[in-house]
């Protein structure tokens, strides 16, 4: 979600006459999207924002600006502009379209901070796009979340959940199709209750029928997913498509029913284990991917266990694995933590444990033919390309740049870890 609001802001810059740089040095406007959903992310930034104050003192007509979640908390931007009185512009989440005129203002010496505390605002919908992800287009679908999971920040900076109409939606799809991308991403902090606050009938499933009904080979994706919201309804409609990948994203956060209590999480890891078990009935070639939390609260050795006993038995294609970090204002952040060398050594534990289960499936594939969707070249081995399966996992093969944006059936024939290599078998056009 950050890239795709990084992307509307480059083409709002772009509007105005300004061009990509390549260096902070280079630079006339520096721009910081920030996010605080965890502690070391707002860590980094606030230290990447203080390494600009000598290039600012050697060059004031150098434009700073900070925007972003980070911003949008109660009180975060009148800190962070006491912190760094040489930042020039501050902007919160729903305040994105000030930018441009804000940095034009600067260049007068009027700019400071706008932050719309209002969160039904959705000032970033029909905002100018400088796309930046290669063959992929990000398209929003709704924004807000109101699940107030007691470690997350978000409902507080983003606000309650907002659905786009499905024939904005549909539009939007339309458009990037005809600009020639391959692939598209459909964002939410909730994709599963889309919908909902519409009340005229529309929901997750049926705004991915429309989509996939759309002429053309393209590959549909979506994020994120909840496990109390994603439903077999939205199973059958992947399975049944020619256009959704099988690959889901569905976050676990842990394996332990009173961690996820405590998480505010409203599922069980039963029925958790109920909708993997359909999903995989449905489409054996499925990737599923899923986000776990280590460290939360009360969190004990047993569930720890409880969590790496759920990643054996799910197989997880990959996980993204982190440390429970403390967000201010949030229920978590007033309960008793667990010591930072607990966390530790149970993140080290969990990710050799996703890393095996991860070799072990990636071992799976060889041998196999795969159609992939080359999207980028691979700059750690030269003279080779790489796209993803179906099933989301990235594969390497030799090739140039001309292979870009097209569809090849791969034939893997090893893995590393979590990376596929192979050889092209045959190509979309041939």
């Amino acid at each position: 979600m950050n890239v795709h609001e990084s992307e509307k802001i480059a083409g709002m810059l772009s509007d105005i006459g300004y061009d990509a740089a390549t260096s902070a040095e280079e630079a006339d406007v520096i721009v910081f999207n920030t996010c605080c959903i965890r502690d070391t992310a707002e860590k980094r930034a606030y230290g990447n924002i203080g390494a600009l104050k000598g290039l600012k003192k050697t060059n004031p007509e150098k434009i700073i600006a900070v925007v972003g979640c980070m911003t949008q908390q109660k009180g975060g931007a009148e800190a962070l502009a006491a912190k760094f009185p040489f930042v020039d512009v501050i902007l919160g989440t729903n305040s994105l379209d000030m930018l441009p005129i804000l940095v034009q203002q600067k260049r007068a010496k009027t700019a400071r901070i706008v932050v719309n505390e209002d969160p039904t605002v959705d000032v970033s919908v029909d905002l100018p796009i400088h796309r930046t992800s290669g063959t992929n287009a990000w398209i929003n679908i709704m924004y807000g979340c109101n699940n107030f999971c007691t470690y997350c920040i978000v409902p507080y900076v983003r606000g309650r959940e907002r659905s786009r109409a499905i024939s904005e939606v549909l539009a939007d799809v339309k458009q990037v199709l005809s600009e020639g991308y391959k692939e598209i991403t459909l964002l939410g902090q909730n994709v599963d209750s889309y919908g909902s606050d519409l009340k005229d009938g529309t929901n997750f499933a049926a705004l991915l029928k429309e989509i996939s009904a759309l002429p053309g080979k393209f590959r549909l994706r979506f994020m994120t997913s909840h496990p109390k919201d994603f439903n077999k309804e939205v199973v059958d409609v992947i399975a049944s498509s020619r256009n959704i990948c099988h690959n889901i994203h569905l976050p676990i956060q842990s394996g332990s029913n009173e961690i996820l209590r405590r998480m505010n999480r409203k599922y069980t890891v039963e029925q958790y284990l109920d909708i993997v078990e359909y999903i995989k009935a449905k489409m054996p070639d499925v990737g599923i991917t899923s986000d776990i939390m280590i460290g939360f609260p009360g969190e004990t050795e047993e569930d720890f266990k409880a969590t790496c006993d759920l990643v054996e038995k799910v197989r997880f294609s990959n996980a993204f694995t982190f440390v429970y970090s403390p967000r201010k204002g949030t229920p978590a952040a007033k309960m008793e933590q667990i010591p930072a060398d607990v966390k530790k050594s149970r993140i080290t534990r969990l990710v050799k444990l996703q890393n095996d289960v991860t070799k072990r499936l990636s071992d799976d594939y060889i041998g196999n033919v795969y159609e992939i969707l080359i999207e980028d070249v691979n700059p750690k081995y030269p003279g080779t390309v790489c796209g993803r399966t179906d099933s989301g996992r990235l594969v390497t093969v030799n090739g140039d740049p001309s292979l870009i944006g097209e569809f090849c059936d791969v034939k893997i024939t090893k893995s590393r870890s979590a990376s596929l290599f192979g050889e092209i078998v045959t190509k979309e056009n041939q």
